[in-house]
């Protein structure tokens, strides 16, 4: 399942770095794409809504909404 992230606080490719290895991290991500220009993620995976946030939030990153 294709889902959108719209991420707060993102202000850097480093930014973007951390996002993306953040959530490629996670056991049921297939691919992440970040968009600093956008602030989101576009990520294919069957994590919950949860996991995902936990993993942005926990590199130090609002996530403000989950579009599946």
């Amino acid at each position: 399942m294709k889902k959108k992230i719209l991420i707060e606080g993102m202000s850097c490719e480093h930014c973007v770095g951390h996002v993306k290895e953040a959530l490629e991290g996670l056991d049921k991500v297939t691919s992440v794409e970040v968009s600093l220009e956008n602030n989101c993620a576009i990520v294919e995976t069957t994590n919950s809504n949860e996991e995902l946030k936990a993993a942005i939030e926990e590199e130090g990153y609002d996530v403000v909404k989950i579009e599946e």
